[in-house]
C-alpha cells in the first residue's frame, strides 16, 4: 500500500478477497491471509499480489502478525457436540475453532465474522449461541444482525448474518453499531455488460429443460424453478457456488433464449471493482463469486468498526 495505513487486520477464509478489497478500501493493511482452495488462491494473489497461506488448521497462531481486526466468512461446518457447555472448547472439531484459537492467542480489537442467513437457526439455534457464548469468554461484546446488499447499492437479494466482536479490554464503553441501509435505487441493468459473447445464451435443449422442470414443480405445489429477469429488475436473486451449473437462479431475459450472466456482471453483482482480476475460467469464477461477499456491504460495515478502533495505528 502507498498510502499509511489506518489499521491492520488479518483475512481467514478469505475466498477471493471480498472482505480484503472492502478494509483495505477503509484504510487498512493485510498483514496475513489464509486460504485452502488453489483457484481462490490463483484469483486472490492475481488482486492483491500475495498468495494466501494454505489449511488454517494447519498455521500455528504464532507466525500470524498481531493485527487490529480479524476478518472471517467462516464455513458453517457442523458442531460436533454445541451445547454450550464448555464456551470455547464446544468449538474443538469445527473450524470456527481455529478462528476462535487465534483470537486467544492474538486478541484484535475488532472482529468479523460472516455466515450465512441461516446460520443463526442451525441446530435450533445452538450453533449460533455456541459461537456467541465462545466469543464472550474470549472477551467480546457481540452485535450481530442480517443485512441484505440490495440494500446497499447491489441489485442482488443476498441476505448474510454479520458478527462483530468487540474486545472489552482494549475498547472499552462503546457498542459497535451497524451500518444504516443506503436503499441506493438499482436494477439489474446497472450490471449488465453491452456486448456478451453468445456462448452465454442457454442452448435450445437446457432452455427447454428449464421449463418443463419448472412446470413439473409447480405441477408438485412448490416453487422451485429458474429465476427470470430483465435489466429493468430492481434486483437478482442471490448467486450461488453452483450457478456455473446450469444458471438457472438468475437468468436475463433475451430476444431469444434467454443467457447466463458473465463472469463479470457476477463480480459486479457482489461489488467487485472493474479492475478486479478474472484469472481463471468461467467455471471457477462462478463458483468463486458465488461463494464470496457482497463488498458494499463489507465496506459499510467496515467503516462504522474503524471508527471504534482505540486510535490509527501508523503502519506504513
Amino acid at each position: 500500500m502507498t498510502k499509511k495505513s489506518k489499521f491492520t487486520f488479518i483475512d481467514l477464509f478469505a475466498g477471493i478477497g471480498g472482505m480484503r478489497q472492502a478494509f483495505e478500501a477503509n484504510g487498512g493493511k493485510c498483514v496475513f491471509s489464509s486460504e485452502w482452495d488453489k483457484f481462490a488462491q490463483q484469483t486472490y494473489e492475481a488482486n492483491f499480489g500475495d498468495k494466501p497461506h494454505g489449511d488454517i488448521t494447519q498455521i500455528p497462531s504464532s507466525v500470524i502478525p498481531r493485527h487490529d481486526i480479524l476478518i472471517a466468512g467462516f464455513p458453517c461446518q457442523p458442531f460436533s457436540h454445541a451445547g454450550l457447555k464448555k464456551g470455547f472448547m464446544d468449538t474443538r472439531g469445527t473450524l470456527f475453532f481455529d478462528v476462535a484459537r487465534i483470537i486467544n492467542d492474538r486478541k484484535p480489537s475488532l472482529v468479523l465474522l460472516e455466515n450465512v442467513k441461516g446460520f443463526t437457526s442451525h441446530d435450533k439455534g445452538r450453533t449460533f449461541a455456541t459461537v456467541i457464548a465462545a466469543l464472550d469468554e474470549l472477551g467480546y461484546d457481540t452485535s450481530s444482525q442480517v443485512l441484505n446488499a440490495s440494500d446497499f447499492g447491489l441489485p442482488q437479494n443476498r441476505e448474510r448474518i454479520f458478527i462483530v466482536g468487540v474486545n472489552r479490554r482494549k475498547i472499552r464503553g462503546s457498542e459497535f453499531k451497524f451500518p444504516t441501509p443506503t436503499k441506493t435505487k438499482v436494477k439489474v441493468g446497472d450490471i449488465l455488460e453491452r456486448k456478451v459473447d453468445p456462448k452465454y445464451v442457454l442452448s435450445n435443449k437446457l432452455w427447454s429443460g428449464h421449463k418443463r422442470r419448472l412446470r413439473e414443480h409447480r405441477e408438485r405445489g412448490n416453487g422451485f424453478g429458474y429465476s427470470l429477469f430483465t435489466s429493468d429488475s430492481p434486483r437478482t436473486s442471490t448467486i450461488s457456488a453452483r450457478y456455473y451449473k446450469d444458471g438457472s437462479e438468475i437468468l436475463i431475459a433475451t430476444p431469444g433464449n434467454p443467457r447466463k450472466i458473465t463472469p463479470r456482471e457476477a463480480a459486479r453483482l457482489q461489488g467487485f471493482p472493474e479492475s478486479f482480476v478474472i484469472p481463471v475460467s468461467d467455471t471457477q469464477a462462478y463458483k468463486q463469486f458465488g461463494n464470496s461477499v457482497a463488498v458494499n456491504v463489507i465496506s459499510a460495515i467496515a467503516r462504522e468498526m474503524v471508527k471504534l478502533l482505540p486510535k490509527p495505528k501508523l503502519t506504513k
